[in-house]
């Protein structure tokens, strides 16, 4: 479980694939220094448990699965993702709960500076739009976000500087995609609701 309180944007050092399928995803960033195989990692959201830790490193195996339905697939060395460990007990809890499972990817329509903040257009799948509501929660890379507005075939964010300035955002542009994951009681009062 996570917040969505992204704790760093981490640098891909490797991307190699395994002998049968899938990949070794191998991340570089100061926090990692504390990680413990079987840790969990969000990555740009995606829930990873960490394998093979070394000083600022950790690697991470990446189900072909995982690679096909959520922006991993599209990493290259150099990149950079957002990274969020687990919540503890004892955290502050800000942002939303996340689980890092991720309900499908959407793509950045419009991404451009507005004043003194930014405004981002993502385009959605319809069964993951029946879920977004205006002033809800919703997570984007892993980034516990409010929804400022239904827009037609998606939704738009407003970003503040320091979002822009901790998180991978400032590499996104047109056409990236993103990993999204719903609110969790959405999904839920839609299965009790017998919606599902």
């Amino acid at each position: 479980m996570f917040t969505g309180l992204v704790q760093g944007a981490a640098k891909v050092t490797d991307i190699a694939p395994r002998e049968k399928d899938g990949a070794r995803l191998t991340l570089s960033h100061p926090l990692l220094a504390t990680a413990r195989p079987g840790d969990s990692i969000a990555t740009n959201g995606c829930c990873l448990t960490v394998v093979d830790p070394k000083g600022q490193q950790a690697s991470f195996d990446l189900l072909a699965e995982t690679l096909r339905l959520t922006n991993l697939g599209d990493l290259r060395p150099g990149a950079t993702v957002n990274i969020e460990p687990s919540l503890l007990p004892t955290d502050r809890m800000g942002g939303h709960f996340v689980t890092g499972h991720i309900d499908g990817c959407g793509e950045v329509a419009f991404f451009d500076q507005d004043g003194a903040d930014w405004r981002l257009d993502i385009k959605a799948p319809e069964p993951f739009l029946r879920h977004v509501v205006r002033k809800g929660c919703v997570a984007i890379d892993g980034m516990s976000l409010t929804v400022a507005d239904l827009i037609p075939g998606g939704f738009r964010i407003w970003i503040i500087p320091h979002t822009l300035e901790v998180t991978n955002l400032s590499h996104r542009k047109t056409g990236d995609r993103v990993n999204l994951e719903s609110d969790l009681l959405a999904k839920y009062a839609e299965k009790l609701l017998g919606k599902a």
